[in-house]
């Protein structure tokens, strides 16, 4: 069967253990209840204190859950990899799974440790790849300049999908509070960047 595996690391975990254990077990809960069961394949989990692994169906969007990990506002710093491809059947959570796919994403999460990328998107397409290799590191970047100010109302806009003005009553300040954060964190940007990002890992997925 075929599936989309996602790798999350936390970046210095061995600095601070308890508190990425904390974090990976709220971010499992987190990403598990918002995503619909049709979209998970498996329960995320998290191993070790220091990473989470998901595996989503091939049609599911595996941006959603990266953007609540990056604008979460109990969130740690992390790097992410998303890897299409074949996963053997099973089941139980992510993490006692098996197949190509998580071969891949193994590799590829090392390559990006390496590389100092915050995310990587492999579809198996080379000429697809070429293209998210630039766009996925990119993406992952301008996440993680985020301050926390900025992660607070990109949670709203980008995750919770709130218009400017009702990001401002949420948060009890003007409109033009949040469009100048806005603004400065390029969160327009950001949300046609992680569209981009989608569309193209979407694109080789289903037409593989």
């Amino acid at each position: 069967m075929n599936g989309l595996v996602l790798f999350g690391d936390v970046i210095r975990s061995r600095r601070d253990s308890p508190a990425a254990t904390a974090w990976l077990r709220t971010l499992a809960a987190d990403v598990t209840t918002a995503l619909p069961a049709p979209d998970r394949l498996a329960a995320f989990e998290f191993t070790q204190g220091d990473e989470i692994q998901g595996l989503l169906a091939p049609t599911a969007n595996p941006i959603h859950p990266i953007l609540r990990a990056f604008l979460h506002p109990e969130a740690l710093a992390m790097r992410w990899v998303v890897v299409a491809g074949e996963v053997d059947p099973g089941h139980g959570p992510a993490t006692q799974r098996s197949g190509p796919a998580f071969i891949v994403a193994r590799e590829r999460l090392e390559l990006a440790a390496a590389r100092r990328e915050r995310l990587a998107l492999v579809s198996g397409d080379p000429a697809t790849d070429e293209l998210l290799d630039g766009t996925a590191p990119l993406l992952g970047l301008l996440l993680a300049e985020l301050t926390d100010r900025q992660r607070e109302i990109g949670w709203l806009i980008l995750v919770e999908g709130l218009r400017r003005s009702e990001t401002a009553t949420r948060l009890g300040v003007s409109r033009a509070t949040v469009s100048v954060a806005a603004e400065r964190a390029h969160l327009r940007a950001l949300g046609d960047l992680a569209g981009v990002a989608r569309t193209l890992l979407a694109r080789a997925t289903v037409g593989a």
